[in-house]
């Protein structure tokens, strides 16, 4: 399972935006979600009908800076699986440099069963 997507930095993703800093550069809670989305999108042709995953795990480094208009590829590739759990390599590059790495852990989960106990 694996796959890239590219995401161009805007003002809206600047660490002063996402209140994590000051300065107007990518936030890493952007980076964050962009490796999440990228992982899902790398798992969502092995799903059944009623199923998604949940993130339960993240490490990320985020080891260099982007800019505003600065465009980011995005990877994730499974490194693990063990039934239900999917883990993933996911990396980031802006012009062949990377940006940042790390590990997200995702689960697959019957989407009603799960937003049911959320009623409980």
């Amino acid at each position: 399972m694996d796959a890239t997507q590219t995401f161009t930095v805007t003002d809206d993703d600047t660490a002063r935006a996402l209140g994590s800093g000051s300065l107007p550069v990518l936030g890493t809670p952007r980076l964050l979600a962009w490796a999440e989305a990228v992982t899902c999108a790398a798992i969502a042709e092995t799903l059944k009908d009623g199923e998604t995953s949940v993130g339960t795990r993240i490490q990320l480094e985020h080891t260099a800076a982007s800019g505003v208009g600065d465009e980011l590829q995005v990877s994730a590739a499974s490194s693990y699986v063990d039934g239900r759990l999917v883990r993933f390599a996911v990396s980031a590059r802006s012009g062949g440099k990377l940006v940042g790495s790390g590990e997200v852990t995702r689960v697959i989960v019957d989407a009603e069963r799960f937003m049911s106990r959320l009623a409980q």
